[in-house]
């Protein structure tokens, strides 16, 4: 098994090459004085280390312990704490965070790089820090002052970690339906009583205290989507100069036994009585947790990219070393008994389908981080507009697609082991194991492929998909003279046609039949990705061309042939999905329940 290193040459490749982003940081008056590029290449390198020398060594060992609940209390796997004062010290909870309450300010464009890392390196650990800027940023945008001024500056310097607690066992897509109540104190405080289950790190012994977002309805609240508001619950009360009060009235019931993520702490939480704090405006608490999850979504599909390339670099690894019989062409290593198995043709697949969803899908999350940045920080309105427009369609592609792609090609590492691969030892099980979650929580992938479909596309007739549409177009026009790209732009251009011919189809369908969304909605949203990735490799062609003849370390010339693949092999799977979308919900729908 490979020991995992952070990918910095691609990272700094996607950044600097491909999206330019210092000189977006630059133009952006938020982050400007924030952020250059040597601080941002510092960034890269000491988290790089972080990664690879303290939280990825840690992770096999903390599968196998896990963490463990007795009493109420939880503890976690041997390490973990102190891979948490490390990230705690080195500032890097509140690496994206306001600057005026003590975080970093730095760029979503950069932060996802981070999260890439930490989630390769250590998927259950990285849920914690992760779930703690979320949280960070549901307050951050929604809170009081007071609120923000109490609890931000320690949950920014990790000395408090934050969750979210959503879930209850009869509510989970329908949130609608929970149970939890907050009753007014008069005090402007209110008690919280309810049971949350799923809550990833809702307890543990890495932090001294930890601030709950709790979903709950109040005395007096609409029914249904429109009663649910936004409580701040701690698991210590704090007193007004800052310190530790005491227990509140939170506890931890048990955790549950998972299949994988087996070192995070996934915890039903009982909130009897406990003292809360109302964050935003009464029954509109969906509304401010859904500021928070719009960044986790994006954070979820760079987890499932995170774990495909912790596979990758293993699969690559094994491939190049093992020897099992001899290449088609002949021996390619005439001193041993075979030769390594990266000279087969269907290994070369596997590993190329990894590397093509890999590094594609990197650059896709980092072209929704800028997009997230420009929403954030534009000073110009019609800038900021178009960005917030497509956050919100491309935030369930980046979600799904991505995660979709990172089981996909968790997979294929492990085959490429062979037997090997379903053994312990190397890994690559536990790769497949851990990223499994990522397609069924914030919100199981086809309720993002129902989102996308019906929200954003059908919702706005079309007027948010036309935002990437030009994008795409923009760019195919403005490089229409680059002999280099000109096979690549007119796949992307008959791919691109071909989406919006489907788009098209399936608003004009849902006018009429109620079941067009549903039944189109997952492949729409794999059509889309695959299309979003085919302007990702575009992108990358452009950039690596420039270099490509001067490079001597096969790093440009192997981006160019990675992205011949995608088009060759992968590209034209975009025919078939929109040929299953055009055929409608006839087929899907005709079953009676007890055909079943």
């Amino acid at each position: 098994m490979a020991d995992y290193q952070a990918p910095l040459r691609d990272m700094r490749f996607i950044l600097n090459e491909v999206f330019d982003a210092p000189a977006l940081w630059q133009s952006l008056p938020g982050i400007a004085d924030h952020v250059d590029p040597e601080t941002a290449d510092a960034i890269l390198e000491e988290a790089a280390k972080i990664a690879g020398g303290v939280l990825a060594p840690l992770n096999r060992e903390a599968d196998e312990q896990g963490c463990q609940w007795n009493n109420g209390e939880v503890t976690t796997p041997e390490g973990f704490r102190e891979a948490y004062q490390t990230i705690v010290e080195g500032g890097w909870n509140g690496l994206g965070g306001n600057p005026e309450f003590g975080g970093m300010g730095m760029p979503k464009t950069l932060v996802a790089q981070f999260e890439e890392m930490m989630q390769g390196a250590n998927m259950a650990f990285g849920l914690a820090p992760m779930l703690t800027a979320g949280a960070c940023l549901a307050l951050d945008a929604h809170g009081s002052q007071e609120l923000k001024d109490k609890y931000l500056p320690n949950m920014y310097a990790g000395v408090w970690s934050g969750s979210m607690d959503l879930t209850e066992a009869h509510a989970g897509t329908d949130l609608g339906l929970i149970r939890t109540k907050a009753e007014p104190n008069g005090d402007g405080s209110y008690q919280v009583t309810g049971t949350k289950i799923f809550i990833t790190w809702g307890e543990h012994d890495m932090a001294e205290n930890i601030i709950h977002l709790v979903l709950a309805k109040l005395p007096d609240a609409p029914p249904g989507a429109k009663g649910i508001s936004l409580f701040l619950v701690p698991k210590f009360l704090v007193n007004d100069d800052g310190s530790l009060a005491e227990r509140n009235s939170v506890s931890c019931g048990s955790i549950e036994k998972k299949m994988g993520i087996k070192a995070s702490a996934t915890c039903v939480m009982n909130f009897d009585s406990a003292k809360g704090w109302l964050v935003g405006e009464p029954n509109r608490g969906l509304a401010a947790m859904f500021t928070m999850m719009n960044y986790e979504r994006l954070g979820v599909g760079i987890q499932g990219m995170g774990a495909a390339e912790a596979s990758l670099q293993s699969a690559r690894e094994y491939a190049l070393e093992r020897i099992q019989s001899r290449a088609p062409t002949g021996a390619q290593q005439q001193d041993k008994a075979a030769d390594p198995i990266i000279v087969h043709p269907d290994v070369r697949r596997m590993l190329l389908t990894m590397k093509s969803y890999v590094e594609g899908g990197r650059a896709f999350s980092t072209y929704v981080a800028q997009w997230l940045d420009i929403s954030k920080y534009a000073d110009d309105t019609a800038r900021r507009e178009q960005a917030e427009g497509l956050v919100a369609l491309l935030t369930p592609v980046a979600k799904a697609f991505l995660t979709d792609r990172g089981l996909e090609a968790c997979i294929l590492g492990q085959q490429v082991f062979g037997g090997h691969g379903y053994i312990r030892e190397w890994g690559q099980e536990q790769l497949v194991r851990d990223c499994r979650i990522t397609q069924i929580y914030e919100g199981t992938n086809g309720i993002q492929a129902l989102d996308l479909m019906g929200r954003k596309v059908v919702g706005s007739q079309g007027q948010l998909y036309e935002l990437f549409a030009n994008d795409v177009a923009s760019f195919i026009e403005d490089n229409s003279g680059d002999e280099q790209l000109r096979p690549y732009l007119e796949s992307l251009a008959a791919a691109l046609e071909r989406l919006s011919d489907v788009t098209e189809h399936v608003i004009k369908q849902a006018a009429d039949t109620p079941n067009a969304v549903g039944a189109a909605s997952v492949d729409y949203l794999d059509l889309f990705g695959m299309t979003a990735v085919a302007y990702m490799w575009a992108r990358m062609v452009k950039a690596a061309g420039v270099g490509a003849d001067s490079d001597t370390s096969g790093f440009y010339s192997g981006k160019l042939k990675t992205a011949r693949f995608y088009y060759d092999r992968l590209l034209p799977r975009t025919v078939s999905l929109a040929e299953s979308i055009r055929s409608g919900s006839d087929a899907m729908m005709a079953l009676a329940a007890e055909e079943f």
